[in-house]
């Protein structure tokens, strides 16, 4: 046979190994990736002879591969903006028996919005992160779903530590 032949038939030999190792490498083991966009109603207590608070959170979860990043927005009745927190870490793992996503963030960055006008879920999670990131040096949170319609793209989900349960629509 000829030397060219031989060294085609060995080069396609080795092409073909090669992809069917990373087709099965990721067969085996997919990359982990969760994309959120979450909303809930807040209601807050009210502070002596004040009216009740109501507010409106939206969460957005963008996490993969090891990178993740968390963005909560909350706004006041009429649309305006009370405030942001954007959270940034990574997906630490998936607990596949619970469900459970665990996160541990590095960073945050939070709106420069009055304090007084803050709803008070925004003032626990700034409180509770601020005090996790500046005694460990990172602050662990996880997401779990309660409830999961993978046919209408929608799912309820418990965040902890925080104790909020919002609705979710999946996004691919």
């Amino acid at each position: 046979m000829n030397r060219k032949v031989l060294w085609g038939i060995n080069f396609l030999i080795l092409l073909l190994l090669v992809v069917s190792l990373t087709i099965s490498y990721r067969y085996l083991y997919p990359t982990q990736s969760l994309m959120l966009s979450c909303s809930s109603e807040l209601f807050d207590r009210p502070d002596n002879n004040e009216i009740e608070g109501r507010h409106y959170l939206l969460v957005d979860i963008l996490a993969k591969k090891q990178q993740a990043q968390i963005n909560y927005r909350y706004f006041n009745l009429d649309g305006t903006l009370a405030g942001s927190i954007r959270m940034k870490g990574k997906l630490v793992n998936y607990d596949k028996q619970a469900h459970r996503y665990n996160f541990s963030v590095y960073t945050k960055e939070e709106s420069e919005d009055n304090y007084q006008s803050q709803p008070q879920h925004m003032q626990y999670l700034s409180y509770i992160s601020s005090f996790n990131l500046d005694s460990k040096g990172m602050h662990n949170l996880s997401i779990e779903p309660l409830d999961l319609d993978s046919l209408r793209d929608y799912a309820i989900v418990l965040f902890q530590p925080s104790n909020t349960v919002c609705g979710c629509r999946l996004v691919h």
